[in-house]
């Protein structure tokens, strides 16, 4: 199987372009106000996952699949209900309770990476060197997100807003050339 090159039509090439810089706008706005990009994403996931736990409760009601619970596929989707209205009506307390469970994380991560790179008698040095730094740099992270939740906010609204530029770019890119990758149909005989 090959992949063949196709020009996208000139409507889609236009799309794709406006598509690309609104993502690259955003991850703009995102750079600038990284806190508030955390937030935002955070509280959109609220939004999502309410969504998601009214489509569960639905399921479960009305076309439970075969063999499973439509009480614990109604009950789940309660939860998560649950879940995404604290979210929503509690979006601060719910970034900082994520960032928290995050650091908590990054922080065992951290201790994993020194414990194994010190017992690691049969490791490269230079990987047993870069496995303790990288492990006491996620320590330091981890402990300066928990004592700063806001700090851990910037962290991840940066990430976002690199994540949503690289994004643009490629959206714009696709739009410019019009090239588009597919996977040509199988032919008979």
């Amino acid at each position: 199987m090959t992949l063949s090159e196709t020009k996208s039509p000139g409507w889609m090439r236009a799309v794709q372009i406006v598509l690309g810089v609104i993502a690259v706008v955003g991850s703009m706005i995102a750079l600038f106000f990284p806190a508030i990009a955390t937030f935002t994403v955070v509280y959109i996931l609220g939004i999502v996952l309410f969504f998601v736990g009214i489509e569960r409760i639905l399921i479960g009601i009305f076309s439970p699949s075969p063999g499973s619970s439509r009480w614990g596929t109604i009950g789940l989707g309660i939860i998560v209900l649950i879940v995404a209205s604290i979210v929503v009506v509690y979006p601060l307390g719910s970034t900082v309770f994520i960032l928290f469970v995050l650091a908590i994380a990054l922080f065992c991560d951290g201790i994993a990476r020194i414990v194994h790179s010190l017992a690691g008698r049969g490791m490269h040095a230079g990987s047993r060197i870069f496995g303790i730094i990288a492990g006491i740099f996620s320590i330091i992270i981890a402990i300066l997100i928990m004592v700063s939740p806001i700090w851990g906010a910037v962290i991840a609204g940066i990430l976002i807003s690199i994540a949503l530029l690289v994004v643009g770019i490629q959206i714009i890119v696709a739009g410019v050339t019009g090239a588009r990758l597919s996977i040509p149909k199988p032919t008979k005989g």
